[in-house]
Order: structure tokens, then sequence, then C-alpha cells
């Protein structure tokens, strides 16, 4: 996720009281075309596989220059450098953004002298991992949060939210990755619509249960009208990671799951795309 406008919305953020004082601590699918398109960009690795008597499911998109990014002008592009009829081997040329397709928000994507991704250690690469469905809320207001109160009653029906875990959102959102104008939800005045976390809900997953990271099916850790980002503030702020434009989700348990997350440790990198695997 990434704006014009973001740091001046950020900085009025870090400024602020509610962040001041605040450590750096450890702390309905698309029819017809749009379809069609989800399942090119989806690829063969959606399919769960049995392993050793567990089961795998990959979350991650495949990285193309059709993927939807949260600002036009930030598309990934690639070309065919060599081919292997005319050099003897095949390699191509990419060019892109860090917060482009499935990756991860590392806290110093927002937080000054916050952990870049080589900085991320494999115990926040191995984590547990909860799925929070809202996808029946987020039917009738696509700008629908995770809250609280949705926390609470996610434990009341599978658990105690396990200490370190990742919380993933699970909207359905993924459904509209064909069309960058339906994954955006813009509106005629140029206004996202998508969900998200509230601040409220990272703040008590924070303080509460202790926990990695969060991980959602759409373009930002923060729904789509969102100008302060202060989710992004406050998570990265407390040394957790984000996840953005993950998929899959729907299908594996709400609990019980490990979530492998592999982060290039790219140099000096904000976050960064990144292959998410679920097994249980």
């Amino acid at each position: 996720m990434c704006l014009a406008e973001t740091h001046e919305a950020v900085r009025d953020q870090l400024d602020g009281p509610a962040h001041q004082g605040r450590p750096v601590g450890r702390r309905a699918v698309i029819a017809g075309g749009l379809g069609a398109t989800v399942g090119a960009l989806a690829g063969p690795a959606a399919v769960a596989t049995p392993q050793g008597g567990r089961r795998m499911r990959d979350l991650t998109w495949t990285f193309s220059p059709s993927f939807p990014v949260f600002v036009d002008g930030e598309e990934a592009t690639r070309s065919t450098h060599v081919t292997i009829e005319e050099n003897g081997y095949y390699l191509q040329r990419w060019s892109f953004y860090e917060h482009t397709a499935t990756h991860m928000d590392a806290p110093g994507h927002f937080t000054p002298g916050g952990r870049l991704s080589p900085d991320i250690g494999l115990d926040d690469l191995f984590v547990p991992a909860v799925v929070v469905d809202i996808s029946d809320k987020v039917a009738s207001d696509h700008d629908a949060e995770v809250t609280v109160d949705d926390l609470i009653g996610f434990e009341r029906r599978h658990g105690r939210i396990p200490r370190r875990s990742a919380v993933l959102m699970y909207s359905g959102w993924e459904t509209r990755a064909g069309s960058t104008a339906l994954y955006r939800g813009t509106d005629a005045s140029g206004v996202y619509h998508f969900p998200g976390f509230d601040v409220e809900a990272i703040e008590w997953l924070v303080d509460r249960r202790d926990i990695t990271g969060i991980g959602v099916d759409t373009l930002s850790l923060d729904h789509g009208p969102s100008t302060t980002f202060e989710v992004h503030v406050n998570l990265l702020g407390a040394d957790c990671w984000g996840l953005e434009n993950i998929r899959n989700h729907d299908t594996i348990p709400p609990r019980g799951t490990e979530l492998f997350v592999g982060l290039i440790p790219w140099e000096q990198g904000s976050g960064g795309p990144c292959r998410v695997i679920a097994r249980w």
C-alpha cells in the first residue's frame, strides 16, 4: 500500500497524542471474464496437497503485471531478456515496487527505525494462524472492519487466539482481484471502498494477545476510505508485520494452522513480495 499523500497523513499520526510515547517494541465469485482472470492469476498452486498426513494451502497470488496495485503507475513490468532459442537459456527482467501482489509490510514501512526485511527473524516467519471471517458483513458493507467484537466472537467459537499468531481477515474480497476498479472499490469521487481492520482491534491484539502480525485479502491493512492509515501506524509501530493481498484462507481451518511467510531479505526492504503457505 502506497499513496502519494501517505507520508503527510502518517506523520500527523506519529505526531498525534495517540502515538506519542509509544515505544517501538517487539511488540460470490465475479462472473464471466473477471472470474477467468482471477483463475489465471491464481495459478495451479491454489490446490491443497496432502503431505506427510498434513495439508498445505498456498495463500499467494501469482506475481503478475496485471495484479491490481494501490496507485496507478505502480504496476509491475516484465520483459524477456534472453531466450533458450537465441541464447541457450531463458531469463526475464522485472521492475516492481516492494508492495506489489502478495507481500509483507515490515515495521520499517511506516515506523522510523523499525525493522526492515532482513531483520525479520525466522521465528516471525513460522507462526500459528487464525482466520476471522467477516464476509457476511462485508456483503452489505464494503467498508466493514474487523472489530474487537469480531475477535471476541471468534474466540467464543474457536478458542483463544494463540500468542505470537498471525490473525488473517477473510472478507471474500479476493474474488475481485481480476479487476483493478472492483478490487479498489473506487466510487465516483475516487474514494476506495474495501474492508480492513480497525485500530481498536489492532490495539487489542497487540496488547492482549501479543500477535506477530495480521493479514488481509485486500490492498491495505486499513479499510479503503482511510486517509490516516491508523492500522498501519499502530501495528507496524508495535513491531508487528502485515500481509496484504492474501487468498484461499477461507479453505483453511479457523485455527490450528501453521503459517510460513517466505519473505526475501530484500536489502533495506520495507517489506516485499513473499510466498505465504498454510499447513495443518
